[in-house]
């Protein structure tokens, strides 16, 4: 039986008297890649970083890797996870280098300051922009990246640290058509290796969902409209509740899409 890497109970957060997240229950097991889906503001970004350990539930209880949030030090449990997001992006030091980027997430830190990395852990990096194409930026600075290379980097960091849950926030955002292909093939290839982690990925399109994805999530305004096996949660009377619209959705070739009607 999979162990339990987040389970939510009751989840809702609340910020200047606005509700974030209401009402959550959410369990994530060890072998599922789950997808997260919805409109602007549904509080997806919310979701995930309460289980990336940085935010915590205004009311309900949340487990991440079997640790009660509240309970335990999240200093600890935040170097098993992997979080690439557009708001850790903000946060990195303009002359930050790839490579430095990537390993720092070794000790769930941005920046380098006196840590100590050796030839492995310098190797692993080079293997990881490797993989994801971008190894020949290793000594570039990060700000001087395309935002298609950045979010390359971004998602080797996540992996840097070999976590146990991954947590990707809108990892094709930005991306051209050449770009995001490249980037859902590569996730594919993760999503697909059973010694992969458990991934999350939050995203607005159904397009931008890797093959192997086993799960989905939808949300609007804060509240969950269904969760479960992808298959029976992304269909037209669903999706089209969760985005307000009257939407197809189709799957060819393991690939999802919408449109209007």
């Amino acid at each position: 039986m999979d162990s339990h890497v987040v389970r939510m109970n009751g989840v809702g957060v609340r910020r200047d008297g606005a509700h974030l997240l209401s009402d959550v229950d959410w369990t994530v097991d060890a072998a599922d890649r789950w997808v997260v889906i919805g409109p602007n503001g549904a509080g997806k970004t919310t979701l995930l970083r309460v289980a990336a350990t940085q935010l915590f539930p205004t009311e309900g209880t949340v487990e991440v890797l079997e640790e009660r949030l509240g309970a335990v030090d999240v200093f600890e449990v935040r170097p098993r996870v992997g979080f690439a997001s557009a708001a850790v992006a903000n946060e990195i030091p303009g002359q930050e280098k790839a490579i430095d980027l990537v390993m720092s997430a070794s000790y769930a830190i941005l920046g380098r300051w006196r840590e100590a990395y050796d030839d492995l852990d310098r190797d692993r990096a080079r293997a990881l922009l490797a993989w994801f194409g971008v190894e020949h930026l290793a000594e570039r600075r990060f700000s001087t990246l395309s935002e298609g290379e950045r979010k390359r980097v971004q998602v080797a960091r996540a992996l840097m640290p070999d976590p146990e849950l991954l947590l990707l926030d809108e990892p094709a955002a930005g991306l051209d058509l050449g770009g995001r292909e490249d980037l859902v093939g590569r996730l594919s290839v993760l999503a697909r290796d059973e010694t992969s982690p458990c991934t999350v990925m939050v995203t607005h399109h159904l397009e931008e969902i890797p093959p192997g994805f086993t799960h989905a999530l939808l949300l609007r305004e804060g509240r969950a409209v269904a969760a479960g096996p992808i298959a029976s949660v992304l269909t037209a009377s669903t999706v089209s509740e969760t985005f307000g619209l009257r939407l197809k959705v189709e799957q060819v070739d393991g690939r999802w899409s919408a449109r209007a009607i």
